[in-house]
């Protein structure tokens, strides 16, 4: 696969913290951010969720003209349109909208460019904590705040016990209990958004079992560092990668793991 391209990944970090300034204003600002609406899918949308949504497909559209985006908030493109797409932008511009109206802070901005199905190259920008993590074929890396980055790698299954498991804060599945009893020894962690992902990445936690539903762009920027990290996001049910650009966008149930035996 050619891995050159027109930009850097640098450039993709100023828009996704661009974007996460889009979403702070509103957060901050009190009112608007309580203000909700509900899509289709009753899923929920803010006026951050445009916001974002509007400073990521506008500087992408100047970055890379040429390069389609494929955006949660965005317009709807049919299938037929996505099969001739060789590479694409796939960005959830606020990841974790329920964590956003909660206000907690564990809400994110997503970046990531899938090539032939695969995505190559992520970031994942939590505005609150300040937090940037991103990955490509250089590597993964974290920065907090505008300290020296770091070079990020997940853990090693020799050095942890317990096994640090991490699940969803909003989305608790019964089957958890079950997957969870196959370990003598965890620690439980809850988390919002694609954080948990990073925290599986930057080695902070250990397998991360997402037995529920979620759509390709809630994985796609922190599956790429997760990936150039060393570690893998497993479809339960194929035991195989989690691909891209399906005809249904959903993803299969999955897991997110650093080097940890399991069974499901």
């Amino acid at each position: 696969m050619d891995t050159s391209r027109e930009f850097s990944i640098e450039h993709i970090n100023t828009i996704a913290r661009e974007a996460g300034d889009s979403i702070l204003d509103i957060y901050n600002s009190g009112s608007d951010a309580a203000e909700v609406q509900f899509k289709d899918d009753k899923s929920p949308l803010t006026a951050a969720d445009i916001a974002s949504n509007n400073v990521i497909a506008s500087a992408l559209s100047r970055l890379t003209p040429d390069i389609p985006i494929l955006s949660e908030e965005g317009a709807k493109v049919s299938y037929e349109d996505r099969t001739c797409w060789e590479r694409f932008w796939l960005i959830d511009p606020l990841d974790g909208t329920k964590e956003f109206v909660r206000r907690n802070g564990e809400f994110t901005v997503n970046i990531a460019l899938i090539e032939h199905s695969i995505p190559v190259l992520g970031v994942v920008h939590a505005p609150v904590p300040d937090i940037l993590w991103y990955g490509d074929d250089n590597g993964s890396f974290k920065q907090v705040n505008n300290e020296q980055v770091k070079q990020i790698s997940v853990s090693s299954e020799s050095s942890n016990n317990p096994i640090r498991v991490i699940i969803s804060r909003s989305h608790l599945s019964p089957g958890i209990e079950s997957f969870l009893e196959q370990f003598n020894s965890h620690e439980l962690m809850r988390m919002g958004s694609s954080i948990k992902m990073c925290l599986i990445a930057d080695g902070s936690a250990d397998i991360y079992p997402r037995l529920g539903p979620t759509m390709e762009w809630d994985t796609a920027a922190s599956h790429a560092i997760v990936n150039n990290a060393g570690g893998s996001i497993k479809s339960i049910e194929t035991g195989d990668d989690l691909v891209y650009n399906k005809k249904d966008l959903h993803n299969p149930w999955f897991v997110v793991n650093s080097s940890f035996e399991y069974r499901v």
